[in-house]
């Protein structure tokens, strides 16, 4: 297992390379760039030709494409990600500022996700085809269908504004700081209603029916109907043996779904106003702030890469019959 661990953690290195040229390249080819975003407003009576080039070199932009990725691939060794074309601030200090925001938001839609995902599906799969199976397959696989953002935009229209029954701009009130403990925390929860929902449907969707799928899987195993043979109780062989081996290939979504529940919220932290990094991410991409959205996307396979390899420890952990040489 250690050895396993740590060839994984070797082939990290050459991954994370191809991941942010391959991201490098792509941004800086794209059509654009800060200082000409500059010109295309307001301020392009006030920057002349020479003050542009001057910007250029300032930004670093005027050199070729491949020095300018050897350049932040030194920096990056003391992960030094550079400062924001924006506001020239130090982009490590911009993540760090929004990254609890967006775990917050994120970690919290996939608890959700799990808790209310687990038992449908079982209780789906033991009553196969019944009523409630059919009923919540339909209902499942309408929230799987919705777009997000859509979604995100009939609560704002409907309990946000219309029936004013949520918040749905930022993490908190403007006079939270003003609050007592006790509606200082619960102004933060409205503040995550409706985000958190809108993260969480379709995970929950997903996740139902791969553990429908799943249990229905176990259930016909040689050693469930041993189970029930030797007279053991339905509850009994559901308990310890369905569900437990129900749960091992979860495991192995769980390394790739967290991560993707936090690229997924990219746009509804933009409707939303969250202060996170999915924010951050969208307003990079738009302002071709370089150095933020490196930084970010960096951030971000590191995260991939991480919770791909300690969801495969874990299942190696919870079905001993996996070994890893």
């Amino acid at each position: 297992m250690l050895t396993y661990t740590l060839r994984r953690l070797a082939y990290l290195i050459p991954t994370l390379l191809g991941i942010t040229f391959v991201t490098f390249i792509i941004i800086s080819l794209a059509p654009g760039d800060p200082v000409a975003l500059m010109q295309s407003g307001e301020m392009s009576a006030r920057i002349s030709p020479a003050a542009y080039n001057q910007m250029l070199k300032h930004y670093g932009l005027d050199k070729p494409v491949h020095v300018r990725y050897v350049i932040w691939l030194k920096r990056l060794i003391t992960l030094d990600f550079g400062t924001s074309f924006l506001d020239d601030r130090q982009v490590i200090e911009k993540i760090l500022e929004r990254l609890p925001a967006t775990l917050i938001l994120n970690v919290t839609a996939l608890l959700f996700a799990l808790l209310l995902s687990i038992p449908l599906g079982l209780y789906s799969a033991v009553r196969q085809y019944s009523l409630f199976d059919k009923v919540n397959g339909v209902i499942l696989y309408m929230l799987y269908s919705l777009p997000d953002f859509w979604v995100a935009l009939i609560l704002i229209m409907f309990l946000g504004v219309k029936l004013k029954l949520l918040p749905f701009f930022g993490i908190e009130s403007m006079n939270a700081k003003e609050m007592g403990f006790f509606a200082y925390f619960w102004d933060r929860i409205l503040h995550m209603v409706m985000p958190t929902f809108c993260l969480t449907y379709g995970s929950l969707a997903f996740l139902s029916r791969f553990v429908r799928g799943s249990t229905l899987e176990v259930i016909r195993k040689d050693y469930i109907r041993t189970a029930r043979a030797k007279g053991l109780e339905e509850k009994a062989v559901l308990y310890k043996h369905v569900f437990k081996n129900t749960l091992i290939p979860i495991l192995t979504l769980l390394g790739i779904l967290l991560p993707t529940i936090i690229s997924g919220s990219v746009i509804l932290e933009y409707i939303f106003s969250w202060p996170g990094i999915g924010a951050l991410f969208f307003g990079a991409v738009l302002s071709r702030d370089y150095p933020t959205v490196m930084g970010l996307s960096f951030i971000t396979a590191v995260m991939v890469l991480l919770s791909t390899l300690v969801a495969d420890l874990l299942y190696a952990w919870a079905d001993p019959r996996i070994t890893y040489d």
